[in-house]
């Protein structure tokens, strides 16, 4: 398999409203997290850190140029393995645990983690036999109708159960975005996870559906309009009558 220099390993868009899009391009696309920076005036935040494989503070030292707060949309290995890196870890309650003492099981990381999902390696090519989730216990507790204060933008949170018991979104009224992690995503919805529940991804979609959304940065593939979003919800409860 190809090996790529961890200097090659991220890739950054920056998108209008102060936002960027980080992936990582060499890890395939239905196993490849969107990390979302949020800009703000007084403080930045992370929504999700990614596989953990290469250091996201080394290669992008620009992410704590402010104070950041690294929030988790939930507790999957391939949105939190970064998130030992940073000082202020943000997570719903119901996965506190998890953030605090992950193990292959509990990430999905033993399920997911082999040569399947990636396209290159990072210098290693064994680096991921030895993987696993470092802890990062949770600084501060995020629950429905909190608010994160970034100084000149307002961000909601909203506990959107269903793909995982803790799974929040973040709602920035304002610019009308949805930052919704994997409750909802223009891709294959994983809804079979230990720990998911139909009738909270029901009841969590129908409370999407119903927001005015103009743009959706989801927890992997594409960006969407919030036309598209409701599609996506139609379709989902088309399949599940």
């Amino acid at each position: 398999m190809k090996i790529v220099s961890k200097d090659h390993w991220f890739e950054v868009r920056r998108l209008d409203d102060g936002v960027r899009l980080i992936h990582e391009p060499y890890v395939r696309p239905f196993y490849r997290c969107n990390l979302w920076h949020i800009s703000g005036r007084e403080r930045d935040v992370l929504v999700d850190s990614g596989s953990g494989l290469v250091s996201l503070r080394e290669q992008l030292p620009w992410l704590t140029a402010k104070p950041l707060l690294a929030v988790a949309s939930h507790t999957h290995f391939d949105h939190i393995a970064g998130h030992h890196e940073f000082a202020e870890r943000l997570c719903h309650p119901a996965e506190a645990a998890i953030l605090a003492a992950p193990d292959g099981d509990n990430t999905l990381a033993t399920a997911f983690v082999g040569d399947e999902m990636f396209e290159a390696h990072p210098e290693c090519p064994l680096c991921y036999a030895e993987y696993r989730v470092k802890a990062a216990p949770a600084t501060r507790l995020i629950e429905e109708g909190d608010v994160l204060d970034l100084g000149d933008r307002v961000l909601q949170v909203l506990h959107t159960p269903g793909h995982s018991p803790g799974g929040i979104s973040l709602w920035e009224a304002a610019t009308q975005t949805l930052f919704s992690g994997d409750i909802v995503y223009d891709g294959p919805l994983i809804e079979d996870a230990y720990h998911s529940n139909l009738a909270d991804y029901a009841a969590s979609l129908e409370r999407l559906r119903h927001l005015p959304v103009r743009t959706v940065h989801g927890g992997h593939f594409a960006s969407f309009s919030g036309e598209r979003l409701r599609e996506l919800i139609d379709q989902w409860f088309a399949k599940h009558p």
